[in-house]
Protein backbone atom coordinates (compact mmCIF):
# COMPACT_ATOMS: atom_id res chain seq x y z
CA UNK A 1 0.00 0.00 0.00
CA UNK A 2 1.98 2.91 -0.97
CA UNK A 3 0.72 6.51 0.46
CA UNK A 4 2.07 10.01 -0.74
CA UNK A 5 0.88 13.18 2.14
CA UNK A 6 1.88 16.53 2.41
CA UNK A 7 0.29 18.13 5.40
CA UNK A 8 -3.23 17.27 5.68
CA UNK A 9 -2.67 14.83 8.81
CA UNK A 10 -6.68 14.62 9.88
CA UNK A 11 -7.02 13.46 6.33
CA UNK A 12 -4.01 10.74 6.73
CA UNK A 13 -5.45 9.76 10.16
CA UNK A 14 -8.99 9.40 8.99
CA UNK A 15 -7.90 7.11 6.14
CA UNK A 16 -5.14 5.39 7.59
CA UNK A 17 -7.97 4.30 10.64
CA UNK A 18 -10.69 3.17 7.93
CA UNK A 19 -7.73 0.57 6.86
CA UNK A 20 -8.22 -1.05 10.97
CA UNK A 21 -9.81 -3.99 9.87
CA UNK A 22 -8.69 -4.94 6.43
CA UNK A 23 -8.83 -8.53 6.10
CA UNK A 24 -5.93 -8.57 3.59
CA UNK A 25 -2.68 -8.40 5.47
CA UNK A 26 -0.03 -5.54 3.67
CA UNK A 27 2.54 -3.28 4.55
CA UNK A 28 1.93 0.50 4.10
CA UNK A 29 4.61 2.04 2.61
CA UNK A 30 4.33 6.10 3.06
CA UNK A 31 6.35 9.15 1.28
CA UNK A 32 5.97 12.40 3.22
CA UNK A 33 6.65 15.19 0.96
CA UNK A 34 8.22 17.52 3.69
CA UNK A 35 4.93 17.98 5.41
CA UNK A 36 5.41 20.99 8.30
CA UNK A 37 2.32 20.29 10.07
CA UNK A 38 2.41 17.05 12.67
CA UNK A 39 2.36 14.00 9.70
CA UNK A 40 6.45 13.33 10.20
CA UNK A 41 5.38 12.91 14.19
CA UNK A 42 2.49 11.01 13.75
CA UNK A 43 4.28 8.28 11.38
CA UNK A 44 7.44 8.50 13.78
CA UNK A 45 5.39 7.21 16.82
CA UNK A 46 3.08 4.96 14.54
CA UNK A 47 1.29 2.13 15.96
CA UNK A 48 2.28 -0.88 14.79
CA UNK A 49 -0.97 -2.45 13.17
CA UNK A 50 0.67 -3.21 9.89
CA UNK A 51 4.15 -2.90 8.86
CA UNK A 52 5.36 0.65 8.07
CA UNK A 53 7.71 1.98 5.63
CA UNK A 54 8.30 5.71 5.90
CA UNK A 55 10.63 7.78 3.76
CA UNK A 56 10.37 12.11 4.32
CA UNK A 57 11.65 14.18 1.52
CA UNK A 58 13.21 17.54 2.24
CA UNK A 59 10.39 19.18 0.00
CA UNK A 60 7.79 18.44 -2.30
CA UNK A 61 8.75 16.59 -5.34
CA UNK A 62 5.07 15.94 -6.52
CA UNK A 63 2.71 13.08 -5.86
CA UNK A 64 4.23 11.19 -9.39
CA UNK A 65 7.63 11.42 -8.18
CA UNK A 66 6.70 10.05 -4.65
CA UNK A 67 4.69 7.60 -5.95
CA UNK A 68 7.23 5.95 -7.87
CA UNK A 69 9.58 6.63 -4.79
CA UNK A 70 6.70 4.72 -2.35
CA UNK A 71 7.00 2.16 -4.92
CA UNK A 72 10.61 1.01 -4.17
CA UNK A 73 10.09 1.33 -0.82
CA UNK A 74 7.36 -1.88 -1.30
CA UNK A 75 8.47 -5.71 -1.23
CA UNK A 76 5.14 -7.37 -2.36
CA UNK A 77 3.60 -8.87 -5.70
CA UNK A 78 1.10 -6.36 -5.50
CA UNK A 79 1.58 -2.55 -5.60
CA UNK A 80 -1.85 -0.54 -4.01
CA UNK A 81 -1.78 3.66 -4.82
CA UNK A 82 -4.35 5.39 -2.41
CA UNK A 83 -4.74 8.54 -2.15
CA UNK A 84 -4.88 9.74 1.49
CA UNK A 85 -8.50 11.97 1.28
CA UNK A 86 -10.05 8.48 0.90
CA UNK A 87 -11.58 6.17 3.31
CA UNK A 88 -12.70 2.21 2.72
CA UNK A 89 -16.02 1.28 4.56
CA UNK A 90 -15.64 -2.36 3.75
CA UNK A 91 -12.99 -4.71 5.55
CA UNK A 92 -12.44 -6.91 2.01
CA UNK A 93 -11.89 -3.64 -0.31
CA UNK A 94 -8.48 -4.97 -0.37
CA UNK A 95 -8.98 -8.61 -1.46
CA UNK A 96 -11.73 -7.77 -4.09
CA UNK A 97 -8.95 -5.75 -5.65
CA UNK A 98 -6.67 -8.58 -5.60
CA UNK A 99 -9.18 -10.61 -6.49
CA UNK A 100 -10.40 -8.65 -9.76
CA UNK A 101 -6.21 -8.81 -10.86
CA UNK A 102 -6.02 -12.78 -10.90
CA UNK A 103 -3.00 -13.24 -12.23
CA UNK A 104 -2.03 -10.21 -13.59
CA UNK A 105 -2.23 -11.86 -18.02
CA UNK A 106 -6.38 -10.80 -18.30
CA UNK A 107 -6.84 -7.09 -15.72
CA UNK A 108 -3.59 -5.57 -15.44
CA UNK A 109 -5.30 -2.73 -13.83
CA UNK A 110 -7.87 -2.39 -11.08
CA UNK A 111 -9.46 0.77 -8.83
CA UNK A 112 -12.20 2.51 -7.57
CA UNK A 113 -12.96 5.14 -10.32
CA UNK A 114 -12.91 5.28 -14.05
CA UNK A 115 -14.44 6.04 -17.67
CA UNK A 116 -14.95 3.91 -20.06
CA UNK A 117 -14.58 6.36 -22.58
CA UNK A 118 -12.12 9.35 -23.72
CA UNK A 119 -12.46 11.47 -25.98
CA UNK A 120 -9.75 12.47 -28.51
CA UNK A 121 -8.56 15.05 -26.31
CA UNK A 122 -8.23 12.54 -23.19
CA UNK A 123 -11.06 13.73 -21.66
CA UNK A 124 -13.63 11.49 -19.90
CA UNK A 125 -17.02 11.55 -21.13
CA UNK A 126 -18.59 12.15 -17.78
CA UNK A 127 -21.88 9.92 -18.48
CA UNK A 128 -19.49 6.46 -19.13
CA UNK A 129 -17.71 7.56 -15.46
CA UNK A 130 -18.24 4.33 -13.27
CA UNK A 131 -17.61 4.52 -9.65
CA UNK A 132 -18.49 3.41 -6.30
CA UNK A 133 -18.30 6.34 -3.84
CA UNK A 134 -20.34 5.71 -0.62
CA UNK A 135 -23.25 8.43 -1.66
CA UNK A 136 -24.09 7.50 -5.08
CA UNK A 137 -25.71 4.82 -6.88
CA UNK A 138 -24.58 1.30 -6.51
CA UNK A 139 -22.35 0.18 -9.78
CA UNK A 140 -24.50 -1.97 -12.52
CA UNK A 141 -21.66 -5.08 -11.55
CA UNK A 142 -19.54 -5.71 -9.64
CA UNK A 143 -16.45 -5.24 -11.63
CA UNK A 144 -16.84 -2.97 -15.07
CA UNK A 145 -14.12 -2.50 -17.80
CA UNK A 146 -12.84 1.04 -18.22
CA UNK A 147 -10.79 2.93 -20.62
CA UNK A 148 -9.00 4.69 -17.67
CA UNK A 149 -9.04 4.38 -13.91
CA UNK A 150 -8.38 7.12 -11.94
CA UNK A 151 -5.48 7.53 -9.27
CA UNK A 152 -7.36 7.73 -6.36
CA UNK A 153 -7.37 3.84 -6.19
CA UNK A 154 -4.85 2.03 -8.52
CA UNK A 155 -4.00 -1.51 -7.90
CA UNK A 156 -0.96 -3.89 -10.24
CA UNK A 157 1.12 -6.82 -10.13
CA UNK A 158 4.49 -5.23 -9.62
CA UNK A 159 5.81 -6.74 -12.26
CA UNK A 160 3.65 -5.02 -14.97
CA UNK A 161 4.04 -1.85 -12.82
CA UNK A 162 8.33 -2.38 -13.98
CA UNK A 163 7.34 -3.40 -17.07
CA UNK A 164 5.65 -0.19 -18.31
CA UNK A 165 8.47 1.84 -16.55
CA UNK A 166 6.30 2.90 -13.71
CA UNK A 167 4.54 5.96 -13.33
CA UNK A 168 5.75 8.89 -16.15
CA UNK A 169 7.65 11.93 -14.47
CA UNK A 170 7.53 13.66 -16.88
CA UNK A 171 3.77 14.54 -16.34
CA UNK A 172 4.91 16.93 -13.47
CA UNK A 173 3.44 17.37 -10.20
CA UNK A 174 -0.04 15.98 -10.06
CA UNK A 175 -1.82 15.17 -13.30
CA UNK A 176 -1.85 12.79 -16.20
CA UNK A 177 -0.07 9.95 -14.44
CA UNK A 178 -3.13 7.93 -13.82
CA UNK A 179 -4.67 7.95 -17.01
CA UNK A 180 -0.94 7.42 -18.84
CA UNK A 181 -0.52 4.08 -16.31
CA UNK A 182 -3.88 2.38 -17.93
CA UNK A 183 -2.90 3.23 -21.61
CA UNK A 184 0.12 1.85 -20.74
CA UNK A 185 -1.66 -1.55 -19.20
CA UNK A 186 -4.17 -1.80 -22.09
CA UNK A 187 -1.22 -0.85 -24.47
CA UNK A 188 0.05 -4.56 -23.05
CA UNK A 189 -3.18 -6.17 -24.09
CA UNK A 190 -4.76 -5.94 -20.28
CA UNK A 191 -7.76 -5.01 -19.07
CA UNK A 192 -8.55 -1.85 -16.54
CA UNK A 193 -11.54 -2.87 -14.34
CA UNK A 194 -13.63 -0.42 -11.59
CA UNK A 195 -14.73 -2.64 -9.18
CA UNK A 196 -17.41 -2.08 -6.64
CA UNK A 197 -15.87 -1.43 -3.44
CA UNK A 198 -17.67 1.32 -1.55
CA UNK A 199 -15.32 4.40 -0.55
CA UNK A 200 -15.71 8.25 0.59
CA UNK A 201 -13.20 10.81 -1.23
CA UNK A 202 -12.80 13.90 1.54
CA UNK A 203 -11.21 15.82 -0.98
CA UNK A 204 -10.48 19.06 0.93
CA UNK A 205 -7.82 20.95 -1.12
CA UNK A 206 -5.20 18.35 -0.90
CA UNK A 207 -3.94 19.99 -4.35
CA UNK A 208 -5.23 23.24 -4.46
CA UNK A 209 -6.80 24.39 -1.56
CA UNK A 210 -5.86 26.23 1.71
CA UNK A 211 -2.19 25.15 2.73
CA UNK A 212 -1.61 23.00 -0.65
CA UNK A 213 1.63 23.47 -2.41
CA UNK A 214 -0.21 24.29 -5.71
CA UNK A 215 -2.68 27.35 -6.31
CA UNK A 216 -5.61 26.82 -7.66
CA UNK A 217 -5.04 28.56 -10.96
CA UNK A 218 -1.08 26.64 -11.48
CA UNK A 219 -3.27 23.66 -10.56
CA UNK A 220 -5.34 24.60 -13.56
CA UNK A 221 -2.62 25.16 -15.76
CA UNK A 222 -0.80 21.53 -14.86
CA UNK A 223 -3.79 19.99 -15.86
CA UNK A 224 -4.28 21.45 -19.04
CA UNK A 225 -0.15 20.45 -19.70
CA UNK A 226 -0.80 17.03 -18.50
CA UNK A 227 -3.68 16.54 -20.84
CA UNK A 228 -2.32 17.93 -24.19
CA UNK A 229 0.59 15.35 -23.34
CA UNK A 230 -1.35 12.52 -22.38
CA UNK A 231 -3.47 13.33 -26.15
CA UNK A 232 -0.15 13.65 -27.70
CA UNK A 233 1.31 10.58 -26.40
CA UNK A 234 -1.81 8.37 -26.97
CA UNK A 235 -2.90 9.78 -30.18
CA UNK A 236 -2.96 6.48 -32.09
CA UNK A 237 -5.47 5.31 -29.26
CA UNK A 238 -7.79 8.04 -28.96
CA UNK A 239 -10.76 8.17 -28.72
CA UNK A 240 -10.90 5.36 -26.60
CA UNK A 241 -14.37 3.37 -26.17
CA UNK A 242 -14.43 -0.54 -24.28
CA UNK A 243 -18.10 -0.41 -24.68
CA UNK A 244 -19.26 -2.72 -26.66
CA UNK A 245 -21.18 -1.66 -29.65
CA UNK A 246 -24.84 -2.23 -28.25
CA UNK A 247 -24.13 -0.38 -25.33
CA UNK A 248 -22.57 2.20 -27.62
CA UNK A 249 -26.01 2.48 -29.70
CA UNK A 250 -27.70 2.36 -26.06
CA UNK A 251 -26.03 5.65 -24.93
CA UNK A 252 -27.68 7.46 -27.94
CA UNK A 253 -30.66 7.67 -26.72
CA UNK A 254 -30.15 8.48 -23.04
CA UNK A 255 -29.94 11.64 -21.74
CA UNK A 256 -27.01 14.40 -22.85
CA UNK A 257 -26.21 15.60 -19.07
CA UNK A 258 -22.82 14.58 -17.71
CA UNK A 259 -21.33 13.39 -14.57
CA UNK A 260 -17.84 15.78 -13.07
CA UNK A 261 -15.29 13.75 -12.70
CA UNK A 262 -14.18 13.54 -8.34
Amino acid sequence: MVLVVHNQEALTQACLDSLRSTTAPFELCVVDNGSTDGTEAYFRAFPLLYPLRYQRNDGNVGLIRALNQGATLATGEILCFLHNDTEMLEPTWLERLMGALGDGRDVGLAGLYGARRLRRDGRYVGRTIVHCLADAPRMPAPRVEVAAVDGVCLALLRSLFREVGGFDESYGFFHGYDRDLSFAVRERGRRCLVVDVPFVHRGGGTRSGEGAPVAASEDIIQRREAMARFAHKWSHRLPSDVRGIRERIASYFEPRGEKAPA
